[in-house]
């Protein structure tokens, strides 16, 4: 494993098993905590707050989790009737050996930039739901996506966190007063944040050109020829394909990663269900 670990890992691969006994086309357990995440303030000095969304995400050994904090801010001139999202993925060094301090490296901008991609191109949150009063006011929702732990996939435990934290995000009333033109906020009275889709991704690493195998750790990303990462909605509407170079994929090929993905979506909203209905007061 040490000194040749390609050759190890194909050993397994031509058995249709992987070194942790996963067959080819399975998951790692995955676990989802929503709400009750404390949270570290960075902008109330460092003071342990909760955030208005939170949840934690377990893929095998990646650890994610995601904090939403909701804040009012004037919208932007030539966007007058939309709010903003503003996802943000941090890869501490605590996480793994192969990030370091300082500010944020490719990977990090990459995996932020694929999370504000899968924002918009799946609409699962329309920003004209984010307006108050045109021109005025609007929600400004910062998504912080921190790893904990990375054992590889760290797109799918991102997205899959930051929907299960959306779900948790109640915002309280606001209004315009007429007469003096502030804003009067009621956080007696809040109601959830609109989630019109919910997105899942869904990855594989591609071993030799041609093997295709789901939720890769880290090493099999390494040794890997390839990734690609399907993202779909709940109507098996396909909304993003990421694949950062490396092996191409033929038609079926793809097609079939898109069906593994419709299926894989089910397990994850099921799941993300399940927890909300269990802390949902009755």
């Amino acid at each position: 494993r040490t000194v040749e670990p390609l050759e190890y890992y194909r050993r397994f691969l031509k058995e249709n098993c992987r070194p942790d006994g996963r067959e080819l086309g399975e998951f790692r357990t995955t676990t989802v905590n929503i709400g009750k995440c404390l949270w570290n303030n960075n902008n109330g000095g460092g003071s342990i707050t909760t955030a208005d969304g939170s949840a934690l995400v377990k893929l095998g050994n990646t650890t994610v989790i995601c904090g939403v904090k909701a804040e009012l801010a004037a919208p932007a001139v030539d966007s007058a009737n939309k709010g903003y999202i503003v996802p943000n993925v941090e890869l501490p060094s605590l996480c793994a050996e192969r990030f370091r301090s300082g500010p944020p490296g490719e990977e990090a901008q990459a995996a932020s930039q694929f999370i504000a991609d899968v924002i918009e191109n799946s609409q699962m949150i329309v920003k004209e739901d984010l307006c108050i009063a045109t021109g005025k006011l609007a929600w400004v929702l910062y998504c912080d996506i921190i790893c904990l732990d990375y054992d590889g996939n760290l797109l799918d435990a991102s997205v899959f966190a930051l929907l299960a934290a959306l779900k948790n995000v109640q915002l309280p009333l606001v209004t315009i007063n007429e007469e003096t033109g502030l804003s009067e906020v009621n956080v007696k009275q809040k109601n959830p944040l609109i989630i019109r889709k919910h997105p899942v991704a869904t990855s594989f690493a591609i071993f030799d050109d041609t093997l295709l195998i789901v939720d890769p750790t880290a090493e099999e990303e390494d040794l890997a020829t390839g990734t690609v990462t399907i993202v779909t909605d709940e109507e098996g509407r396909l909304c993003s394909v990421h694949k950062p170079g490396g092996s191409p994929l033929t038609g079926a090929k793809l097609q079939d990663c898109v069906t593994r993905a419709i299926t894989r979506h089910k397990e994850v909203k099921k799941l993300i269900d399940k927890v909300i209905k269990s802390i949902t007061p009755k």
